[in-house]
Order: structure tokens, then C-alpha cells, then sequence
């Protein structure tokens, strides 16, 4: 599998944010707007991605916009919806490039649901980290 680096930055980012890394897929197709990449995870885990009010996507297109910057090229991320919310899945296939979130409603009930489970791992890892002697 010959996976170019936005790829491979992708998954490394999402798969250090979900519970499930080995359902987290990434497809990147080339077109006149510029590289598009397709985030397909675990439905569970979609809340986690798209984090409250779609920060932590945001957060995920902001690192790819400075590795375009780079690399010169333009890259967009499209989170999949696979369809656990119902309906035929073809609704997330035909939406919209232009508008950079890819959110759905039952996404942020799926994120309120997790919030209370990650802030209490964050601040045991910040509890954890304030005991390290650096």
C-alpha cells in the first residue's frame, strides 16, 4: 500500500484520537480543486473527530492546510458519515465540497455523549503529566 504523506498524517492524527484505529480509513483523490481526502472511522468513534462544535475537524484542516503549505497543494477533508443516524449512506457520498464541515447532527449527540469520557481522560493524562519530574 503506497500511501502518500498526507495520508499517512491523516490516519497517524485520527488514529491517536479514536478508540477504534483499526476501522479508521483514508482515501485522497486528485481534482481540479486540489487533493481531497475522505476520513472514514468507526461510527462511535465520529463524535471524537469531529470534537464539539467541530473544533477537533477544524484543528485536523488547519495541520493540513500547513502541510499543503508546504507541499504546495491545496488539500480538503471530508469526514464520512457512515450512516449509523439511517438513510441509504448516499447522502454523505453527494454532499457538498465547498463547505469544509462535513458535521451532522447525530454526530454532536454522539459528541456529547463521549464529552464527559474525554474530559475525564484529559485530566487524568494532564494529572499524569504534572507528576512526571521533566
Amino acid at each position: 500500500m503506497n500511501n502518500s504523506i498526507d495520508q499517512q498524517f491523516v490516519e497517524f492524527v485520527v488514529k491517536s484520537l479514536v478508540s477504534n484505529p483499526d476501522a479508521v480509513e483514508v482515501t485522497r483523490r486528485i481534482d481540479e480543486k486540489g487533493v481531497l481526502l475522505e476520513l472514514t472511522v468507526d461510527p462511535e468513534d465520529l463524535g471524537r473527530v469531529i470534537g464539539k462544535r467541530g473544533a477537533t475537524a477544524q484543528s485536523i484542516r488547519t495541520l493540513l492546510r500547513a502541510l499543503g503549505t508546504k507541499n504546495d497543494a491545496r488539500y480538503n477533508l471530508k469526514i464520512v458519515d457512515n450512516g449509523v443516524g439511517g438513510g441509504d449512506g448516499d447522502d454523505t457520498q453527494s454532499s457538498s465540497r465547498h463547505s469544509d464541515d462535513s458535521t451532522s447532527s447525530a454526530a454532536k449527540a454522539d459528541d456529547d455523549e463521549h464529552e464527559s469520557d474525554v474530559v475525564r481522560n484529559t485530566r487524568k493524562e494532564l494529572a499524569d503529566l504534572d507528576d512526571l519530574d521533566v
